[in-house]
């Protein structure tokens, strides 16, 4: 099975779901995408993302709706 691409840990950034292996949480993901940042964008200034991942945080907010 493949490894989750948003996990929860209470010991990291206080339990908010972040891209696996980051401290980048999704909601920071999808705050700057609704300020009109590329993905490109996110992806120069955060090396370890992945597009894959980025999707996934943007599919994870839209689960929480």
């Amino acid at each position: 099975m493949d490894e989750p691409l948003i996990v929860s840990n209470p010991k990291t950034m206080l339990g908010k779901p972040v891209i696996a292996g980051t401290r980048i949480t999704a909601q920071l993901i999808v705050e700057k995408l609704a300020a009109d940042e590329t993905v490109e964008q996110l992806l120069q200034a955060h090396p370890r993302l992945t597009e894959t991942a980025i999707l996934a945080a943007v599919a994870f907010a839209g689960d929480k709706k």
